[in-house]
């Protein structure tokens, strides 16, 4: 029986988080069909292509559940600023790109995550969303991505405001025309930027049109104080409170940061099934220490994002490192528990959790026959990785991306060796900082 491609020699990471030597897997039709020793497969298989695994880890494709593809050009724009960096800089810095700079931006974006093993992400939307859907077809990446919608806001520039109807025809007509593409890569969603900038009609009506496409809805949430205070003082209610109220809360509910919750809060998320994300950067640069521990307890959801390059990178593994010694430090220390945040746990985030975070879970997360092949090959055989006691901690504790040599995504391989398959590095480097200074210079920042 024909295959397309087939990884040899491999270690591999099971659903248990487990890991299983010497593997080979499968993969026909954008699928992994069979995963078992090198020999056994080749009985049943002529492959058109084989992959050689030796000295390597194959994993999951990690998933970046919140990002910005449209800050990309920001980067190291927000460091060492006072607040708010979010109206004072990124929704300026938003509302004066165009579609071309839209579009470098998310090639360069998806240049970045491929790199670092990243093959699926969330956007919470920006300007020029098609041109994003665009970039990111081309890669081969997978991703849910949704417009900016924002409609209320006096500490916002009007550029970045669009009347409620605007906002849901163009999310509509982005949905018409992009949903699906790219093999079934795409996802469109619809989207709630965060309360304070959206009015209770405009909230209603996304999480409306979300349900009615059955489709997913994206929002920011419990990021900062200010927002509690916000719906504390206007409505006498805590954020998720006030969503509950307007039957925002679901299932299909991504929620970025969630770092300012009162335990009420959490029992209602968890009720209503909403898909936790943190960002761990941004949350401890910015905001502070999310309950994680309680909610692991409580059996919810949780992923992992990034929220995008204008703070730092792209890079999950800088996260994941970043968020065991907060989490460690915050509520571990203070009682002498060690073991609030495991390492197991932290790659379930990455995967699994980012995996649920899209409505994915059962095509991507783990390796398993059946599942798309979304896979990416580690190089382990280093020294600051092997040898090792415990592979699990040495992932979290020491791989970065740069030891991500080979990244499949929907059974095609998108970058070899660390050179990129389907995007051209070089010009895009050299677009992309000519676009930053335009930019920059436009929006006066």
């Amino acid at each position: 029986m024909k295959c397309d491609m087939m990884i040899k020699n491999c270690s591999l990471l099971t659903p248990d988080f487990e890991i299983a030597q010497n593997q080979a897997i499968a993969i026909l039709d954008s699928k992994i069909v069979a995963i078992g020793s090198y020999s056994e497969l080749q009985q049943t298989y002529a492959a058109d292509s084989v992959l050689d695994g030796k000295g390597k880890l194959c994993m999951p494709g990690l998933v970046d559940a919140h990002t910005h593809t449209c800050q990309q050009l920001l980067k190291g724009r927000t460091a060492d600023e006072l607040p708010m960096i979010w109206s004072r800089i990124l929704v300026p810095y938003e509302g004066n790109m165009d579609e071309q700079d839209s579009y470098v931006s998310a090639q360069l974006s998806c240049l970045e995550m491929i790199k670092s093993g990243t093959t699926a992400y969330a956007d919470a939307g920006g300007v020029h969303m098609h041109k994003v859907i665009e970039a990111t077809i081309e890669s081969g990446m997978r991703a849910a991505i949704t417009r900016s919608a924002i409609d209320i806001g006096d500490f916002l520039p009007d550029t970045m405001k669009q009347p409620l109807e605007a906002i849901l025809d163009n999310n509509e007509w982005m949905y018409k025309n992009y949903h699906g593409k790219g093999d079934g890569r795409i996802q469109v969603w619809f989207g709630i930027r965060q309360v304070m900038s959206c009015s209770p009609e405009l909230i209603t009506a996304a999480a409306q049109k979300a349900r009615e496409y059955h489709t997913g809805l994206h929002m920011h949430l419990a990021e900062h104080r200010d927002e509690v205070r916000y719906c504390l003082e206007k409505f006498k209610q805590r954020p998720v409170e006030y969503l509950e109220s307007l039957g925002v809360l679901g299932p299909n509910l991504l929620t970025a940061h969630n770092v300012v919750y009162s335990e009420q809060e959490l029992e209602i998320l968890r009720e209503r099934q909403v898909k936790i994300v943190h960002c761990p950067r941004a949350n401890f640069n910015s905001h502070g220490f999310p309950k994680t521990p309680r909610m692991m307890q409580m059996g919810m959801s949780i992923g992992i994002g990034s929220d995008g390059a204008a703070g730092s990178n792209l890079s999950l593994w800088d996260e994941i490192r970043v968020f065991r010694s907060g989490m460690h430090a915050f509520w571990g220390l203070p009682v002498f528990d060690p073991l609030v945040m495991p390492a197991k746990d932290l790659l379930r985030m990455i995967t699994t959790g980012g995996a649920q975070a899209l409505q994915k879970e059962q095509e991507i997360g783990t390796i398993e026959v059946g599942k798309k092949a979304d896979v990416i090959l580690v190089n382990i055989d280093q020294p600051h990785i092997m040898p090792t006691r415990n592979l699990l901690n040495t992932l979290i504790e020491s791989v970065t991306s740069k030891d991500v040599e080979d990244v499949i995504i929907d059974g095609k391989l998108v970058m070899k060796n660390r050179e990129m398959l389907t995007l051209d590095e070089e010009r895009i480097m050299y677009e992309s900082a000519a676009r930053m200074e335009s930019i920059l210079q436009k929006a006066g920042i």
